[in-house]
């Protein structure tokens, strides 16, 4: 055999050999997702309330779920400490110090929403019932003035409440038609 039938020979078993041995060392991780498995996760809302699901909260039903699952990390009635502070900060944001809160920055109440149902509590993050959440963000809300003592929150009502803060906010993408 002649030394170019040799290189030849050896290139070809080399070629071979690498896509034989990338086929069998692949780690084979994991299983594919059924659509339960992504709907149980796809728990987003928009500002618009769209994916809000059914439930209702009062701000009373709320200080009551506050106190037990959420004042040991965001301090009595959302003032803060040991995490963040929830309450006041209205009229700061242009200052030196702006204190960033539920009533002084956020601009949707379904991102109040939202963000407790999917975060909240810290360590038990999606524990909280629909109704529970409803009525965590009926109560913060009514703490920074925004709804009143009696007002309930809904899929319905929700997306009605205009957060303090909101024509701050420039939409990046505004939707086309709306």
């Amino acid at each position: 055999m002649c030394t170019r039938d040799l290189v030849a020979a050896v290139i070809v078993l080399l070629a071979v050999g690498c896509t034989r041995a990338t086929v069998v060392e692949t780690p084979k991780l994991g299983v594919p997702v059924t659509a339960a498995q992504i709907a149980a996760w796809d728990i987003s809302v928009a500002p618009d309330g769209v994916g809000l699901p059914p439930g209702s909260g009062t701000p009373a039903r709320g200080a009551i779920v506050y106190e037990q699952k959420c004042q040991a990390c965001h301090g009595i009635k959302g003032a803060g400490q040991p995490n963040d502070r929830l309450v006041g900060g209205q009229g700061t944001l242009a200052g030196k110090t702006p204190v960033r809160t539920i009533g002084s920055y956020w601009p949707y109440a379904t991102t109040v929403f939202d963000y407790v149902r999917r975060a909240m509590p810290y360590l038990q993050p999606q524990s909280l019932s629909d109704d529970e959440v409803y009525a965590v963000t009926a109560y913060l809300l009514n703490l920074n003035g925004i709804i009143g003592e009696t007002d309930e929150m809904n899929a319905r009502t929700l997306p009605k409440v205009t957060m303090p803060n909101r024509s701050s906010f420039i939409l990046m993408y505004p939707s086309q038609g709306r």
